[in-house]
Order: structure tokens, then sequence, then C-alpha cells
């Protein structure tokens, strides 16, 4: 499936203990990206305020949660919420001229939303997996699928897109 790509956000040790939830399904999501020829893609997050203590480049809490699978090389590391404020991310898919995300990881109120908003404002085609998608805060997980619909993604099952 050219000009589309899998991106995970944001699965690291420092991650809410929720991404076990979405571990399972957002590996199956890795295997049918790979199996259709998508580029699978990773976002790490990089904390640089000094007054915080999560996701500090260099240590455990940044590397990404042992259970996922890396089968690419395509991992971008981004400061702020959106993925796109990641310059070689947005390098990344516009050499390869992806214009189709598909979204899992974390969190669902913070990187994912910021990602998501920003995608699709820009032009993009954005599906978020649902059962690919955790919260700190779960109880807002449908409150923030209806916001990702509103702003022109679709918000499905691995399921229904497979």
């Amino acid at each position: 499936m050219k000009n589309k790509a899998l991106v995970v956000i944001d699965l690291q040790n420092d991650i809410t203990k929720n991404y076990r939830e979405i571990i399972e399904t957002t590996n199956q999501a890795i295997d049918w990206a790979a199996a259709n020829n998508m580029d699978v893609v990773y976002i790490q997050h990089n904390n640089l305020s000094a007054g915080t203590r999560t996701f500090k480049s260099g240590t455990r809490g940044a590397e990404f949660v042992p259970e996922l699978k890396i089968i690419s090389d395509h991992i971008f590391a981004k400061t702020k919420s959106n993925a796109l404020t990641s310059e070689e991310f947005a390098a990344f898919i516009q050499a390869r001229y992806i214009t189709e995300f598909f979204i899992a990881g974390a969190d669902a109120t913070a990187c994912i939303k910021s990602t998501c908003y920003n995608m699709a404002k820009a032009g993009y085609v954005v599906h978020v997996l649902s059962d690919c998608i955790t919260s700190y805060d779960k109880g807002k997980l449908n409150e923030m699928f209806e916001y990702y619909a509103s702003k022109g993604c679709t918000v499905d099952k691995l399921s229904e897109v497979i």
C-alpha cells in the first residue's frame, strides 16, 4: 500500500501501564502494515523540560516498551506533542509521498490528539485505530474518539481496516 504508513506514537517505558491493554493489537497492526508494504514508523517523545523526569533522552523511561515489535529503523524523535514537529519525520513522509496514516499509541488526550489534529488539518487522511490507542485517563477515550472524528479522522478498530 504505497503512500500509507502506520505511525506508532510514544509507546515508551514512561507511558502509562495501560499500554499493556493495546500492545497485542498494536503488534498485530505492525504485522498487517508490514504485510501490506506500508511504512511502519515509530515516534519517540523526548522531554527537554528541565523540571520533568519523564521521557528524558538516554534513560530507560524514554526507551520503547519491551513488548513493542520494532521492525523498521524509521524511528523519529519529537520534543512537542505533534509528531509533525519532528523535522526528520516531516521530511520522511514528504520524501515518500505518504498521504494516509494509521495511528496507534499513547496518549489519546495529548500526543495522539495533537498529531491527528495537525495531520488532518494539513490535508492528510488519518485513521485512528481505536483498539491500538490508550490514555492515562481511559475514561476520556470515547470523548477523544469523537474529537478525532469531528476533526475529519476516521476511527475504526484494527479488524475493520484489515
